[in-house]
């Protein structure tokens, strides 16, 4: 199917037909209260809003006022987009009655069902959504920390870093080398570093064709990892060289203040590094208590809800669900189930069997875009995949285009359902 805005926006339509009891309420209306503006908080925001026809009071907490999406920073990176376009602001969801707050969570109180924000305001909820996207493992690649961050940046939260990464790409001497850290699983958008990769090469390719690009990997295998292989070496020849762990790609630490990259004890001055680290949930699923010792939030497969607090819904890229990754398109799958579950527990509204989907679109040369994808249902012990597909190897250029056009089609549509 051509995924297209008509049809995505479609997709949610068995989520929105609910057949609504009167709200019985003891102290005025329900209050949600939702912890992140990105693709599963806005969404949850925007559904449980529109659905329950205000009868939920809805609260968005965002520290941004205007929301940049990683999905698709790669092709900025790789000059297929302009920046303004990956920048959406919340004023529809204000025109719906939402109470959007531009401030950063700094606690929970579980017991007394409150969120504190930076400014000192203190939010009370019957149901609160968290979806904090990711925060990064301190000291998961040796050497490197925040406080480097501007000279090897990371790029996986979109905004000044990916601009930062963009300009250190296109200011790379002639014949340099470009060189990324990779992250080991589980990481946000699993094909996202190595179609950032593919991106960085078709930038290189025609501005600085003798440039070298260095992928140093700790994982065996990723995601359409035949797909990406096959074309670095059609489009981009040898520019491209991956490190994986049986080459000491599990063995890395990085000097940022000599621009050094050591590899299992090899030293290699690059011109570029894009560090990504180790990564975990935002850190007010941290402060919230509802994280486990790997630093995800467990939640269950049929609402996501918090399986430590019955209050509390994990989206996104912060929970562990099972098999859905951590992407845009999965993160407002799962925010039309917990919002479709938190209509039925706060007004008695009719609630479906939960389904999910998810599709992840990846760019790898002018008009060459491959995807993956699958269909998930819950099981009593996670999400699971039941159906699966993937672009094949060797495929023509016709389907390839048209694959690239299904994506920002998607892009479109999906901008449109989390932000109105």
């Amino acid at each position: 199917m051509t995924l297209n805005r008509r049809t995505f926006l479609g997709s949610g339509v068995a989520t929105g037909l609910l057949l609504h009891s009167p709200v019985v309420w003891g102290q005025g209306k329900p209050r949600v209260v939702v912890i992140g503006g990105g693709a599963g908080g806005a969404t949850a925001a925007r559904y449980i809003a529109k659905d329950s026809k205000g009868a939920i009071d809805v609260t968005l907490v965002e520290m941004n006022p205007i929301y940049t999406t990683c999905f698709f920073s790669n092709l900025y990176l790789g000059g297929f987009r302009d920046f303004e376009s990956l920048q959406h602001g919340y004023s529809k969801l204000s025109d719906m009655g939402i109470n959007v707050v531009t401030d950063m969570a700094t606690g929970v109180d579980r017991a007394a069902r409150t969120v504190t924000l930076a400014g000192g305001t203190v939010l009370p909820y019957d149901r609160l959504i968290l979806s904090p996207g990711i925060d990064f493992v301190e000291g998961s690649v040796p050497g490197w920390s925040l406080a480097d961050q501007e000279i090897m940046p990371h790029a996986y939260k979109a905004g000044p870093q990916t601009q930062l990464l963009k300009a250190q790409v296109e200011a790379l001497p002639e014949g340099g080398t470009f060189a990324m850290i990779a992250p080991p699983n589980p990481y946000r958008c699993p094909p996202g570093p190595y179609e950032r990769i593919s991106m960085v090469a078709h930038v290189l390719s025609q501005k600085n064709p003798t440039a070298k690009i260095l992928l140093v990997d700790p994982k065996e295998k990723f995601s359409k990892q035949a797909l990406f292989e096959e074309s670095w070496t059609k489009h981009y020849g040898t520019m491209v060289e991956r490190i994986g762990p049986d080459f000491g790609g599990d063995k890395v630490e990085v000097r940022p203040a000599a621009m050094e990259i050591v590899v299992d004890g090899e030293v290699t001055k690059v011109d570029c590094c894009n560090v990504i680290p180790g990564q975990m949930a935002g850190q007010i699923a941290q402060l919230a208590g509802v994280t486990d010792d790997k630093g995800w939030a467990p939640v269950t497969a049929d609402a996501m809800k918090s399986k430590v607090d019955e209050n509390i819904f994990v989206l996104g890229d912060a929970s562990a669900q099972g098999d859905m990754p951590k992407s845009g398109f999965s993160a407002n799958s799962q925010a039309k189930v917990a919002a479709m579950a938190i209509r039925g527990e706060l007004t008695g509204s009719k609630v479906f069997p939960a389904k999910y989907s998810n599709t992840c679109w990846s760019l790898l040369a002018p008009d060459d875009g491959v995807k993956v994808g699958a269909s998930y249902e819950p099981t009593p012990e996670k999400i699971a995949s039941v159906e699966s597909f993937v672009s094949a190897t060797g495929e023509d250029a016709a389907l390839r285009k048209a694959t690239y056009e299904e994506s920002i089609g998607w892009y479109q549509g999906i901008t449109a359902d989390i932000f109105g």
